[in-house]
């Protein structure tokens, strides 16, 4: 019996990584191989887990031999066209993936803002901008061998989108980088909840982002909460999926309070809905 237990035991240890990866295959999103969009590549069998990466960056491998997907997020200023995947095999071996991307064009966005140092920072507002930027890439470009615990969110706050993802923004007047996430309307206040389980890489407050919190849920997919009242994490803290991480808000460059919810894939900031199974309802769509 003892040697039944150790041998079961062993089959988990081994098998337990393959077993979760097949866990959120039949979960994916949706392949939408587009700038701001997730290309899903089923990739050439292999029995065991191979290593992709895009752009010199690891990517997001999910299923279980011989049929594996890379998931791959695409940065908004992704060109059109042709894309490589880089494949890499047990025992050494390596290849290449070709893989389309089409064009996509995103709607414009005015915005009055009133502070004016929101639009162009002083010389002191740039110093700290200039270290916050390190900061915010360092947290988005993480990546561990943690297999997330679903593909699919749920929304971390309910309220209907006051802005979508990838419009091109223009601060009075000014042209800005396009939004790379997207905004929640709620009150100052309403509880925001992790969408899934991860774990924080970093929370802080952020001149243009406000009250933040990142969360690492695994191969490279990290989620950022920005402009929030009140932060209720540490980074190294375990989440859940629908622990409470803080509080709606309005600080940082904003006109009112509302959540800014993004999405990291690979170090690519990609539009959160394609992560929903039920979309929210737009402002003008409300009853």
């Amino acid at each position: 019996m003892k040697c039944l237990k150790l041998i079961f035991i062993l089959f988990l240890v081994i098998t337990g990584p393959l077993l979760s990866a097949a866990a959120f295959a039949g979960d994916l999103p949706d392949n939408t191989p587009v700038p701001g969009g997730i290309a899903v590549i089923e990739l050439p069998a292999s029995d065991a887990v191979p290593r992709v990466s895009y752009n010199g960056k690891p990517v997001m491998v999910s299923g279980s031999g011989p049929v594996y997907s890379a998931v791959v997020g695409l940065a908004l200023a992704t060109k059109p066209g042709t894309h490589t995947l880089k494949i890499e095999y047990a025992g050494g071996k390596s290849a290449t993936l070709n893989f389309m991307v089409a064009e996509k064009t995103y709607r414009s966005q005015h915005i009055t803002l009133k502070n004016k140092r929101m639009v162009n920072p002083e010389k002191r507002d740039m110093e700290r901008i200039g270290r916050e930027q390190r900061r915010i890439k360092k947290a988005l470009a993480t990546w561990n061998e943690r297999i997330p615990d679903t593909l699919r969110f749920s929304l971390p706050v309910e309220g209907p989108v006051s802005s979508p993802f990838g419009l091109k923004r223009f601060f009075n007047e000014q042209a800005r980088k396009p939004h790379s996430g997207l905004d929640l309307a709620a009150a100052e206040g309403t509880p925001i909840t992790a969408p899934a389980g991860g774990r924080i890489v970093d929370t802080g407050n952020f001149f243009f982002n406000g009250n933040t919190v990142f969360i690492d849920h695994g191969q490279g997919l990290v989620t950022m909460y920005c402009h929030m009242s009140r932060i209720d994490v540490k980074p190294g803290q375990i989440v859940r999926s629908g622990d409470v991480i803080g509080a709606v808000g309005k600080t940082g460059r904003v006109t009112g309070p509302h959540l800014h919810w993004g999405v990291s894939l690979n170090d690519a900031r990609v539009d959160p809905m394609l992560f929903l199974d039920q979309l929210p309802a737009t402002e003008n769509e409300r009853p």
